[in-house]
């Protein structure tokens, strides 16, 4: 199960996570490294696309952990539902949805955390959103980076 931070705005308005920039970004890395998005549910820490206007452009805001906290509900009922083997953590407001406490995304990227009640491992790397925001002379290499990750999240997968 791979969980982001929230709905962009082409979420929002289609209802499905990760069909917007990020996401496309997200499933051509997947399919590069012959990750089948079928079988991999996707999911978002907060429910609700936070923003705010800009003439008619809705602008994306971070959730504050409030918001968070107020939709964990939501997210430990998917978890429930889905019940993966193991998570992967999208950004900073994934990992601590998932995790409960703050996490600093650089520092921790790329290693399973055992730290869930629940025993299901928890895999943490950078948001495909944040790749997006790169300055052109570093985004491939950023790019090839999270790829490793998203590599070894699929091939090192603990079994809950």
């Amino acid at each position: 199960m791979l969980v982001g931070e929230q709905p962009g705005d082409q979420e929002d308005l289609a209802g499905r996570p990760f069909v917007g920039p990020a996401g496309q970004l997200l499933e051509r890395a997947m399919a590069q490294l012959g990750w089948a998005r079928e079988g991999v549910y996707l999911a978002n820490a907060v429910k609700h696309f936070k923003y705010e206007l800009r003439g008619k452009r809705r602008i994306h805001k971070t959730p504050g952990q409030r918001e968070a906290e107020a939709c964990a509900h939501w997210l430990d009922a998917e978890i429930a539902l889905v019940r993966p083997q193991s998570l992967v953590a999208l950004g900073a407001t994934a990992a601590r949805a998932l995790l409960g406490r703050p996490v600093a995304v650089q520092a921790e990227r790329g290693a399973w955390l055992h730290e869930r009640a629940d025993g299901r491992p928890v895999f943490v790397t950078l948001h495909p959103s944040a790749l997006l925001r790169l300055p052109d002379e570093e985004r491939e290499a950023a790019h090839a980076r999270w790829r490793e990750d998203l590599a070894r999240a699929r091939d090192t997968a603990p079994v809950a």
